[in-house]
């Protein structure tokens, strides 16, 4: 038993160890002495070093996920498999079933196994949605003012109904439920951080959205205590203080083009068509009208102050990156107004 009281973890399962942060933790975790096994499962094999972790090939979506956790006697498992990028997941029926059908499974094989103590799962603020009407910031027992309707952010109002039922039927396990903002950092690749990558940044006219953030380190470190540690509850996730969209775009040395909200829709086709961001319907809201959440519960009941605020968390992905302005900020500014002039004619003239 560990000096805080709090058993450590035997046997771990780590779902989704084919991408960044599945692949990232399964390592971390498989250095620590005191945890006997790590088992990482994913369809496909990971790129990087799981260190001893044992790699197995299997889908969760199929029931063959209880017999690893039961042959395993597994008593920690890991849910990090909830995809974001349709593209990734090889289209939106894909991903609806990765995200759902695969949780389900996973949770009933999880129900059916005695010697599971602990689960954890990696969510997201996007169940919070995205609406002029949000509050300045969500705590985890506030409502959306607008459920998500379709893609990843529905996926994951669904997967959290799931846990929360799986909760109720197995009172004995300690359920931790991790309410990740958006993710950034040097090495990690989602949709934000290709989006403030491009050489021109497309931004919604007449919209300003407030953007937190999560270092991709602190997140790792959040995951990794909720495995070995007990942290029973649901808890949002995100670095302290927000930035403005305009003025992240600016910290990146991008200049920015501004989009009417009708075209919205069309320009994220093009964007995810061309390959360049794969970004969903929902995403796109969020460049609207942005979120902010409350974190006051990761510091003071889970104990955990993330090491970078937003702003903070941002510069590192820029320096990470060796994003370089193309021009001194003077320039961009020049850029920006005529991108926006040259708009602005063409709906005159289209009108």
């Amino acid at each position: 038993m560990a000096a805080d009281g709090v058993t450590p973890p035997r046997v771990v399962l780590v779902t989704g160890v084919s991408r960044y942060l599945g692949e990232r933790l399964a390592s971390i975790l498989s250095d620590d002495p005191s945890i006997e096994q790590v088992i990482g499962v994913d369809v496909v094999p990971p790129r990087g070093d799981l260190g001893r972790t044992e790699f197995v090939r299997a889908d969760i979506r199929n029931p063959i996920i209880a017999k690893v956790i039961a042959s395993a006697d597994v008593d920690t498992v890991v849910h990090m498999n909830v995809i974001a990028t349709p593209l990734g997941a090889g289209g939106r029926s894909a991903m609806k079933e990765i995200n759902v059908i695969g949780t389900m499974q996973l949770l009933a094989a999880c129900q059916k196994a005695p010697s599971v103590r602990k689960l954890v799962v990696k969510s997201t603020s996007a169940v919070y949605g995205s609406s002029p009407r949000d509050p300045a910031l969500y705590s985890e027992d506030m409502e959306p003012k607008a459920l998500p309707r379709s893609g990843y952010a529905k996926d994951a109002v669904e997967v959290e109904g799931y846990v929360r039922g799986f909760g109720r039927r197995r009172p004995d396990v300690a359920t931790t439920l991790l309410r990740f903002s958006n993710f950034i950092g040097p090495r990690i690749e989602t949709p934000l951080t290709r989006y403030f990558a491009l050489p021109v940044v497309p931004r919604v006219l007449g919209f300003d959205p407030r953007v937190q953030l999560i270092h991709e380190d602190d997140g790792v470190e959040v995951l990794r205590m909720a495995a070995l540690e007990n942290h029973a509850g649901t808890f949002n996730v995100g670095g302290a203080g927000v930035l403005l969209l305009s003025q992240a775009v600016r910290r990146a040395g991008r200049p920015s083009v501004p989009i009417v909200e009708p075209a919205v829709n069309l320009t994220g086709q093009l964007f995810r068509r061309a390959g360049l961001v794969d970004f969903s319907p929902e995403q796109l809201r969020f460049l609207e009208h942005g979120r902010a959440m409350d974190t006051t519960r990761l510091r003071t009941v889970f104990g955990y102050e993330p090491s970078y605020s937003t702003v903070e968390a941002f510069d590192d992905f820029v320096r990470g990156r060796s994003l370089r302005p193309y021009l001194p900020k003077r320039g961009l500014a020049d850029i920006e107004a005529t991108l926006g002039a040259v708009l602005t004619r063409r709906r005159t003239v289209g009108g």
